[in-house]
């Protein structure tokens, strides 16, 4: 792709937030998070990593979600984060640039293995939700 080249909002077909921890404390405060979002968030909560998995260096708990939930939750996230690095990337078809060029992160940023991801991909749509929210944001 060119620099000067434009890409279009509709490469991008849901998002990921990866919520990281090192240790019972953090893991305890991304725990109390996790049930926070899932509380006010129509989201996709995945399952606890406690050991390096994929491109990622640290134990990790994934949320999937949808783009109409993007300027709720990410600010949200930047309030709460509670000092744990979070890293929210978009999914499109491919996956090392969403991991490694593309994404934002929110506290202290933490080194991804790219070089594992591949270029091309079948693009993830937003999982379905698993979370029916009770609170509001």
């Amino acid at each position: 792709m060119a620099v000067n080249e434009v890409r279009a909002l509709s490469e991008i077909a849901s998002y990921h937030a990866h919520i990281y921890y090192d240790g019972p404390t953090e893991r305890q405060h991304a725990e109390w998070l996790r049930q926070r979002i899932g509380e006010r968030f129509r989201v996709r909560l995945g399952n606890w990593r406690d050991e390096p998995v994929g491109p990622h260096q640290h134990a990790m708990v994934q949320v999937s979600f949808a783009n109409e939930i993007f300027a709720t939750l990410v600010p949200w996230l930047m309030l709460n984060h509670g000092g744990l690095s979070i890293l929210i990337h978009p999914n499109t078809t491919n996956p090392k640039r969403d991991h490694t060029v593309d994404p934002i992160w929110i506290g202290r940023p933490l080194g991804v293995h790219g070089e594992v991801l591949g270029d091309e991909d079948e693009v993830e749509e937003a999982l379905e939700v698993n979370t029916e929210p009770t609170l509001g944001v």
